[in-house]
């Protein structure tokens, strides 16, 4: 049914990500699909990394390590973005789409007050994609 799952992460947060991590390894096995971890990071120093090109070495790096302790084949993907707070939604959609991913597994957060008024980053893409989106908390 699956055949590539794609997993937004947040190498700042991946504390956070235990959940989703594991709900798209239990996925990527039962349909024995391939993962892939994708990142938006900018043009300026972070605290993740100095530049793009550390930034999608580091990226790989996870996706490697993901994939050896998980035993599912699993690639990285980054894109750059001058504001991600604002582009990530449409950055994850666009990234999607060109990835052939099927469906997507992202982390999401306890609804607050300010979603009433902002929509989630999760809420845009499981509205703005054509595939399934699996948001976990």
């Amino acid at each position: 049914m699956y055949r590539k799952i794609m997993v937004p992460v947040d190498l700042t947060h991946i504390d956070k990500l235990e959940k989703a991590l594991s709900t798209a390894a239990d996925l990527a096995k039962h349909y024995d699909a391939k993962i892939c971890f994708f990142g938006v990071g900018t043009n300026t120093p972070s605290p993740v990394a100095h530049n793009p090109a550390e930034y999608d070495r580091k990226m790989a790096a996870f996706a490697q390590e993901q994939g050896k302790k998980t035993g599912i084949d699993c690639s990285g993907m980054t894109r750059i973005s001058h504001d991600p707070a604002i582009d990530l939604s449409e950055i994850i959609v666009h990234a999607a789409t060109e990835a052939k991913a099927d469906v997507i597994v992202m982390a999401s957060h306890v609804p607050g007050i300010a979603d009433h008024i902002f929509a989630s980053h999760g809420g845009y893409v499981a509205t703005h994609w054509d595939h399934s989106v699996f948001l976990v908390r």
